[in-house]
């Protein structure tokens, strides 16, 4: 098992995100099977001709949704996603819904201004 990573100089997106959604795209499809250990930090930086620093921030977004996780010296290897994104979805949801409800919002206004955000997010 490979890591594919692709980084296009000419994204409007900075490479730390690139590489961020690369490997989380390829994480929660599979193709990064959980439990695959992933490069160092400095090997990634060297082979992809990125700062250390770069990757750095990439993994600790990735550490932060769920998608990797870092055992020490072991290394940092692909976890079991789907949970950590599960229970991260449904605490945004419920955040999402006690903040409606605080502001007096109902629960059509609530749910029509939720279907506007994800409409705006997955459409562009």
């Amino acid at each position: 098992m490979t890591l594919k990573i692709v980084i296009d100089a000419a994204s409007p997106d900075a490479p730390f995100e690139q590489l961020r959604a690369q490997i989380s795209g390829q994480a929660r499809s599979g193709a990064l099977p959980v439990g695959h250990r992933l490069p160092t930090v400095r090997g990634l930086a060297e082979e992809l001709g990125l700062a250390a620093n770069t990757v750095a921030k990439a993994y600790r977004a990735l550490e932060a949704d769920g998608v990797i996780e870092t055992r020490g010296r072991n290394g940092t290897f692909v976890a079991p996603a789907a949970d950590a994104a599960a229970r991260e979805l449904a605490s945004a949801a419920r955040a999402f819904a006690e903040r409606a409800h605080r502001l007096g919002a109902t629960r059509e206004e609530a749910l029509s201004a939720a279907r506007d955000a994800t409409r705006a997010a997955y459409d562009g």
